[in-house]
């Protein structure tokens, strides 16, 4: 495998692989520029993402917890009951968080878009044909 031949802000050579054949690795082509801004932009937005089912692991890891202990017989089965259905309520929280925060995030998007589709077509013309 080809090594990337770029060189790094500290003045090394790149450790990277090569890809296309072009001596650059995914990182520093110029052909990819765009797709890393793209990355990099959902990056930003996604770690709330990663949250939300760090959140859920957790509840399902006390979901397990109390049915141990309801089944070994160190909590009586009506308090289980309750304790259950509080962390479903807990869980629904956070699954309608999570999807709240998508929607939000999908108006802001398409809100972006509509702003672009107008700067871009002034007169209600796009390459010759008429915007509809």
């Amino acid at each position: 495998m080809a090594k990337c031949t770029a060189i790094t802000r500290g003045g090394g050579r790149c450790r990277g692989v090569a890809i296309d054949g072009s001596g650059l690795c995914y990182s520093h082509d110029p052909d990819h520029e765009q797709d890393r801004l793209r990355a990099a932009r959902k990056g930003g937005r996604r770690g709330g993402r990663g949250r939300p089912s760090s959140e859920l692991q957790r509840l399902k890891g006390r979901f397990e917890e109390l049915a141990d202990k309801v089944l070994a017989g160190e909590v009586e089965r009506a308090d289980g009951a309750v304790a259950g259905q509080l962390l479903s309520g807990a869980r629904a929280c956070v699954r309608d968080g999570l999807a709240a925060r998508e929607q939000e995030e999908l108006v802001a998007r398409m809100e972006a878009l509509e702003a672009a589709l107008e700067d871009s077509s002034g007169d209600r013309t796009r390459g010759g044909y008429a915007a509809f």
